[in-house]
């Protein structure tokens, strides 16, 4: 048997990679599930964008390789957003990069700037893609931990001086994923101002720049005076349009930075499929008229979840922005013990906080991915095996709820 790489092994179990099996049978067993697990709505995306694909697949040229510089159509629809929704000029040829899904370059960007000896600050929790392009980078990942202490904020004060002076890479995501927090402008200033001063590659994960709730309208990273020095910021079509499985979105930045990450991506794939970037450039060209509306169900879906958490023992804050409750655990209840429980024994997916990293312990996620009355029942559910696990004096007592039948 070929041996593991000591970089493959270095990889943690990916937190959702057992869930899909797991769900499957539990369906064919006739249990009742309620998935809340991934970030991944049962809404439709635009109308106009189906259209768009519809359309793009009868077209021949829209079959060849799209290569590096895609549907540019694709390229300048992302500018003309750019610019109407940040504010923000930026060249459609030389400061956008056109990606299969804005993981594969939240990874793929740390292979142009981070090696061996090097240091990438990476969230915890956080999405696994930083991390991954950490290590298949070689370069050595310096976790920091997001806890209430801090508003769920990376205080770049508190690592260590010889951590910061081999750091290359600083991942951040603002509105957060998986802790719903958001970052105060002053932060941005202060992060913007360090990676400035330390020539620190900001790779800002601005996925869920749509999804602000009560007034709170996410900023763009370059927004922040500054931040075009070094900073390169993703965005994608999944949750702001519903169209997690396309994979389709886009990283900007200035030429130099821009054109790093389409170098490597030269050497990993030959460019997304232009016929979806076809659909990409009808689904930006909707924003206005679809966004709103979409944002107006997940704010239901957002109250529906604080109203039926709170009902039933869980404590959590209204979230200001993203798709997600980070719900708190009662101290010595893991993460990964409640929610495979509560898979287990209610049939409803949830995602624990240890799955995002060793920071996320004592914290659950769950997602607003179904209707409020599914979310409602959910969360009744939910408060059953809470109150199972802080009364019973073994993990599977007599008393534990039984699975619940469709």
């Amino acid at each position: 048997m070929p041996r593991f790489s000591q970089r493959f092994s270095a990889f943690p179990v990916y937190p959702l990679a057992h869930i899909p099996a797991r769900k499957k049978a539990l369906i064919a067993a006739g249990v009742d599930v309620i998935d809340l697990g991934a970030g991944d709505a049962d809404l439709p995306p635009p109308p106009k964008a189906v259209s768009a694909l519809q359309q793009a697949a009868e077209v021949p040229a829209m079959q060849r390789y799209g290569f590096g510089l895609g549907h540019v159509p694709y390229r300048e629809a992302i500018s003309a957003w750019m610019q109407t929704r940040f504010g923000q000029r930026v060249d459609p040829m030389t400061e956008i990069v056109p990606l299969l899904g804005s993981k594969e370059g939240l990874a793929h960007v740390a292979f142009a700037y981070l090696g061996a000896g090097d240091v990438a600050i990476i969230p915890d929790p956080a999405y696994q893609a930083y991390l991954g392009g950490t290590i298949m980078s070689d370069a050595t990942p310096y976790v920091y931990a997001l806890r209430p202490r801090t508003n769920f904020l990376v205080d770049l004060d508190e690592i260590p001086v010889d951590v910061l002076d081999r750091t290359r890479v600083l991942y951040l995501n603002y509105p957060n994923n998986p802790t719903a927090a958001i970052a105060p402008r002053e932060y941005l200033e202060q992060v913007v101002h360090t990676c400035r001063e330390r020539d620190i590659l900001l790779v800002y994960d601005n996925a869920y720049s749509e999804m602000g709730f009560d007034g709170y309208v996410p900023p763009s990273i370059f927004e922040i005076d500054g931040a075009r020095d070094v900073a390169i910021e993703f965005h994608s079509l999944s949750k702001t349009y519903n169209m997690t499985g396309w994979r389709c979105g886009w990283a900007v930045a200035k030429p130099e930075i821009a054109g790093a990450l389409t170098k490597v991506k030269s050497f990993t794939d030959t460019g997304q499929y232009m016929g979806i970037q076809a659909a990409g450039v009808a689904a930006i060209e909707s924003w206005a008229e679809f966004v709103p509306q979409n944002l107006a169900v997940f704010t239901e879906r957002r109250n529906a979840a604080v109203a039926a958490f709170r009902a039933n023992g869980f404590a959590c804050d209204v979230p200001k922005a993203t798709m997600y409750l980070w719900i708190p655990l009662p101290e010595g209840i893991a993460s990964a013990e409640f929610c495979d429980r509560l898979r287990e024994e209610q049939g409803v997916i949830a995602m624990p906080g240890s799955g995002f990293g060793a920071g996320g312990e004592g914290f659950f996620r769950i997602s607003f991915i179904q209707s409020g009355a599914r979310i409602a029942e959910a969360a009744r559910r939910a408060g059953l095996v809470l109150t199972a696990m802080t009364t019973a004096s073994s993990p599977r007592s007599a008393g534990a709820p039984e699975m619940v039948q469709a």
